[in-house]
């Protein structure tokens, strides 16, 4: 009797790293860090001085102040008051819309618009195999309808 080997650690972390899902993951992660820097370049570079045609350039200084008066340090710290930040929310808000966007149509959509042409001409293949199978069906059936019509009334063919 033989006993059987467990596989070691590195060889089950090799067998984990050469899933093809864990190297596109890899790589999506890289190209998303890059393009998250191209998106906030594009936030900052074109969508704050548009904001900034009405009010300021930089989001960040859209606040409101909660409770009493507000006073800022000039340093930035809040020396007194609730100051909600929500224009850097809004910052990122448009960071993430601008984000999905690209991806949905950059991506995303091209994509789904290839996987379906891919399944339709896969069904169609399959459609025109089966049309191939029905009419050969047929054309055994006329084949088998003649030679009884030729043999005539009264041969069963046993």
């Amino acid at each position: 009797m033989s006993a059987k080997r467990e596989p070691n650690i590195l060889q089950g972390f090799k067998a984990f790293l050469m899933r093809g899902n864990v190297v596109d993951l890899a790589v999506a992660v890289v190209i998303g860090a890059a393009f998250t820097n191209i998106v906030s370049s594009v936030v900052k570079g074109i969508i704050n001085p548009l904001v900034g045609a009405i009010g300021t350039q930089n989001l960040d200084n859209y606040t409101t102040c909660l409770k009493g008066p507000c006073k800022e340090a000039k340093d930035g710290t809040v020396q007194s008051g609730v100051r909600i930040l929500w224009g850097s929310v809004l910052g990122a808000t448009l960071t993430f819309v601008l984000t999905a966007a690209v991806v949905y149509f950059l991506m995303v959509l091209p994509m789904s618009k290839y996987l379906a042409r891919q399944a339709a001409r896969r069904a169609a293949r399959e459609g025109t195999k089966e049309v191939m199978e029905v009419t050969e069906l047929e054309v055994l059936k006329d084949i088998r309808d003649a030679l009884v019509a030729q043999r005539g009334p009264g041969h069963d063919g046993r």
